[in-house]
C-alpha cells in the first residue's frame, strides 16, 4: 500500500531549536500567567500581524466567546452556517441567538446582500467567518453595521497573515479572532487570539480571561481562565520564524493543484484574488456530480481506498446539527447555496511538507474518474 497522505499535517518548529527555550522557562519557573514569552509572542504577533493589539488565548473558542462578553453582545447575532461549530456555539455558550444567513458561492462566505433582511430589533451584532482565509466583502460588511448600529466580530480562524492591499485583514471590523490550532497554518499546538484596536478594550479581554481579576483582591468582571501557558508561548515564537516559508510552500502546492485540476470537467477550485496576500491554509474543490461523473462523497471515498485523506469541510453545516436546526433561519430552504456547497466540498490535502510527488498522485486520482 502507498504511503498515507493525511489532509493536513502541523508545522512543528525544530526540537533543538526548542529545548533552550524549555530549559529557560525551567530555569524561570514561571509557566503561565503572562510570562515572559507570553508577552514576547503577543508583541511579535502584534507586529507580525500589523495590528495594535493582541491577546493570547489558550484555544480559538475562547477569543470568540471572550469578544463577546467585552462588547457585551445580546439578542440575536447574524452568521453563517458554513463554518466550524465553534463560530456558533460561541453564540449559544452567551445565551445569544445565531441567525444563519446564506452564502456567495464564490466564497463560501456570509453573502453581505442576506444580511439586512434578516436584521431585528434584538440583533446586536454580525460574526461573519473568513472562511479558508478568503476575505469576506469587508466594506458591504460594515456599511450594513453602520447603518443599523451593529458590532462586526471576525471569526479569522483561517486567516492568519491575510491581508488585502498590504492592509491586514484583522484591522476589520470591532474584533478579530484567530485559532492557532494543531492544524492551522500557524500554530501554538493549541492557542488562539483575540485582536482589538485600542488599549482600554485589551485591558478587558485580559481581565476577562484571568476570571475578571484586575488585581490581587479585585475581580471586576466575571471571567474565565483562557490564558495561553509558556511552554506553546515559546513554541509559537519559533513558529512564527518559519511560517512565511511554510505560506510560500503552500502556495506553491496550490498552483500545482490548479494546474493539474484546471481541465477536470465538474471540478471547481477557488482562486486567488487580486490584491490579496492569500495564506492557502486549505484547498477546497467543490464536485458537481452530473458533469464530474461521480458524487463527492464516492471520490472521497474512493480517495480513502487509495490511503488520501480529505476532509468535507464544511460538512454538514452547522445550521443542520441537532441544537441548531430547529431555528426559523436554519431551514435549508433559506440557505440553498449553503447546502449545494457543503454537499460539493472536499478540502485536498494541504500542509508545507506535502511533496510534489504527493500532490501528482493526489491529482491522478482525482483525474481517473
Amino acid at each position: 500500500m502507498e504511503k498515507t497522505i493525511t489532509v493536513t499535517s502541523p508545522l512543528l518548529p525544530s526540537l533543538d531549536d526548542f529545548i533552550p527555550y524549555l530549559e529557560d522557562i525551567w530555569q524561570r519557573k514561571w509557566l503561565t500567567n503572562n510570562g515572559h514569552y507570553h508577552q514576547e509572542l503577543e508583541k511579535a504577533l502584534s507586529e507580525y500581524l500589523q495590528v495594535p493589539y493582541v491577546s493570547l488565548f489558550t484555544n480559538g473558542t475562547l477569543p470568540l466567546m471572550t469578544a463577546l462578553q467585552a462588547l457585551r453582545i445580546t439578542g440575536e447575532v447574524i452568521t453563517t452556517p458554513y463554518s466550524f461549530v465553534a463560530t456558533t456555539h460561541s453564540l449559544w455558550w452567551n445565551g445569544i441567538k445565531p441567525v444563519f444567513v446564506d452564502i456567495e458561492p464564490d466564497t463560501c462566505n456570509i453573502d453581505p446582500e442576506k444580511i439586512e433582511a434578516a436584521i431585528t430589533p434584538k440583533t446586536t451584532a454580525i460574526m461573519p467567518v473568513h472562511v479558508y482565509g478568503t476575505p469576506c466583502n469587508i466594506a458591504s460588511i460594515q456599511m450594513i453595521a453602520d447603518k443599523y448600529g451593529l458590532k462586526v466580530i471576525y471569526d479569522a480562524a483561517h486567516a492568519f497573515g491575510v491581508t488585502i492591499n498590504g492592509k491586514s485583514v484583522l484591522e476589520a471590523g470591532d474584533m478579530s479572532t484567530l485559532s492557532f490550532h494543531a492544524t492551522k497554518v500557524y500554530n501554538t499546538v493549541e492557542g488562539g487570539a483575540l485582536v482589538c484596536h485600542d488599549e482600554k478594550t485589551k485591558k478587558r479581554i485580559d481581565y476577562l480571561k484571568n476570571f475578571g481579576f484586575a488585581g490581587e483582591t479585585t475581580v471586576v468582571a466575571p471571567g474565565i481562565n483562557g490564558k495561553m501557558d509558556e511552554i506553546r508561548a515559546a513554541y509559537g515564537l519559533l513558529n512564527l520564524m518559519q511560517v512565511d516559508k511554510a505560506i510560500e510552500r503552500r502556495r506553491q502546492i496550490a498552483l500545482q493543484y490548479r494546474e493539474g485540476l484546471k481541465n477536470v470537467h465538474g471540478l471547481r477550485c477557488l482562486q486567488d484574488i487580486p490584491d490579496v496576500r492569500h495564506n492557502y491554509s486549505y484547498f477546497p474543490v467543490f464536485v458537481d456530480a452530473t458533469d464530474y461523473g461521480m458524487t463527492r462523497d464516492e471520490l472521497y471515498f474512493k480517495m480513502q481506498e487509495k490511503n488520501v485523506f480529505g476532509r468535507r469541510y464544511f460538512y454538514p453545516l452547522i445550521s443542520e446539527f441537532s441544537t441548531y436546526r430547529g431555528l426559523e433561519s436554519a431551514q435549508p430552504e433559506k440557505l440553498p447555496v449553503a447546502h449545494k456547497i457543503a454537499n460539493s466540498v472536499i478540502c485536498l490535502p494541504m500542509y508545507a511538507e506535502l511533496e510534489k510527488e504527493d500532490v501528482e498522485r493526489i491529482i491522478k486520482i482525482i483525474q481517473c474518474r
